[in-house]
């Protein structure tokens, strides 16, 4: 190569990390994360968790990766390529839990967003028995924010989750088991308006409601969700900006989306409505 056509590296992308689950039929987890990250203009990096064979109707299998090879991913990403925010989803046991916890105490600065995944969409089981004590006592110290849905939030916080009441209550509970925020998520509220719960590390409460929209391709929009807010965070954004900006990414990507058929069950949004090209950030200079 010639010298005087080697371009300077003078600058960076906003890299995130998902620690994840792959879905088959793309529409959640890995899948979900890199589509949703590289649409909102980062460079998306990932720790694969478990493989599972699923698709539109349901998961069918589910095959774990070794703890110290998924330990392995997340140390080999970050300590070459920096990201500046991590999204974890799926961890199926308790030892993985406690493997990534771990690792993870490595690199303090980082923040971390963690969508608890324990049900799939057809409400099928995707972690074993312990993992959700393992999610408490081990990985909710690491924990920046918290993203629990209706059902995960009812787990956590050993309630039932029906209302913005119930919400309120499951969101101060679920802080209080040491994760520094969380965000309980609405989205199978009845009604036409949804609301999401946001507690921010100083306990602060901030209620973020928009209008529900009539779909059925609502397949992974937990890990989009997620993913968006790692996104904004790796892009500097503060914390409640992220998840309204976020939240805006994900609910226009449900109505671009929304006369799709993908399979014979739930479809996937469209994350690539509008897609931003990939951000370049100027590299400090030493």
């Amino acid at each position: 190569m010639d010298s005087d056509k080697i371009i300077p590296r003078n600058s960076k992308y906003p890299v995130v990390l998902s620690i994840a689950g792959s879905d088959s039929g793309g529409g959640a987890g890995i899948q979900a994360d890199l589509k949703t990250i590289s649409a909102l203009g980062c460079f998306g990096t990932t720790a694969i968790t478990a493989i599972t064979a699923q698709n539109t109707l349901g998961v069918q299998e589910i095959f774990p990766i070794p703890e110290t090879f998924v330990s392995a991913q997340i140390k080999s990403v970050i300590d070459d390529m920096k990201p500046a925010a991590i999204k974890i989803g799926m961890l199926h046991s308790a030892s993985l839990a406690i493997a990534v916890a771990d690792t993870l105490r490595q690199y303090s600065a980082v923040p971390v967003i963690f969508d608890p995944v324990m049900l799939a969409s057809s409400g099928g089981s995707l972690v074993t028995e312990g993992t959700i004590g393992a999610f408490k006592n081990a990985l909710f110290p690491r924990v920046t924010l918290l993203t629990p849905n209706l059902d995960e939030a009812a787990i956590l916080a050993q309630m039932e989750v029906k209302n913005l009441s119930d919400m309120k209550e499951a969101a101060l509970r679920i802080q209080n088991m040491g994760c520094q925020a969380v965000l309980v998520k609405g989205g199978h509220l009845n009604g036409t308006e949804l609301f999401d719960v946001y507690r921010d590390k100083n306990g602060i409460e901030q209620i973020f409601n928009s209008a529900k929209i009539n779909s059925f391709n609502t397949h992974g929009t937990g890990c989009s969700l997620s993913s968006a807010i790692a996104s904004y965070i790796a892009r500097n954004a503060e914390m409640d900006g992220a998840i309204s900006k976020a939240r805006q990414y994900v609910w226009s990507a449900i109505l671009h989306g929304a006369d799709v058929r993908s399979g014979s069950g739930p479809g996937s949004l469209n994350h690539g409505f509008d897609p931003e090209q990939l951000i370049k950030y100027a590299l400090k200079r030493v």
